[in-house]
């Protein structure tokens, strides 16, 4: 019988607990984003929209060699990979993805692909943003999760390969 009213005695605490959180939350301020006059606030670790990343002179740092693809739980990564040429460089490596979609029907934001990527071409953006009607839409290619090429790198050399490595 004393253990049946210690569980009791317990229950009762953890119940206070719990009631004494919510009744003070109760009475303090309340705190309200005014989405959509206001911008977002996210915590860092906000996982969003993927974006592709560049190196410092422009060039896309993946190397496509399918290690996010691999890690990828719902399989909603599809990778083709192509050869770097000095005529046509598109990263600073042998290899580059020609494409890149991300099928977010299917992704569930798990961050896997950002951990597993060596040369953190991948990273998780802010944008979340991406309800649709047309499941069709929301099949990312590389050309829409590509970051801009910075201002300062806009000229020509950097991109063509006629540049140094």
């Amino acid at each position: 019988m004393p253990n049946i009213l210690q569980e009791i005695a317990d229950s009762a605490v953890a119940l206070t607990k719990g009631f004494a959180t919510t009744f003070k939350m109760m009475m303090g301020p309340t705190v309200t984003e005014n989405y959509p006059a206001e911008p977002v606030h996210f915590e860092d670790r906000y996982r969003g929209v993927h974006v592709l990343r560049r190196d410092e002179n422009g060039l896309e740092k993946c190397v496509a060699c399918f290690l996010c693809a691999a890690a990828c739980p719902s399989n909603c990564i599809y990778i083709e990979a192509a050869e770097n040429t000095e005529e046509h460089r598109v990263s600073a490596a042998d290899r580059y993805a020609k494409v890149y979609n991300i099928d977010y029907n299917r992704c569930i934001f798990c961050g896997y692909c950002v951990e597993a990527c060596p040369c953190d071409a991948i990273t998780h953006g802010h944008e979340f943003e991406i309800a649709s009607y047309d499941t069709n839409s929301l099949v990312y290619r590389k050309e829409q999760l590509l970051e801009p090429v910075p201002a300062s790198q806009t000229s020509e050399p950097a991109l063509t390969g006629k540049a140094g490595r």
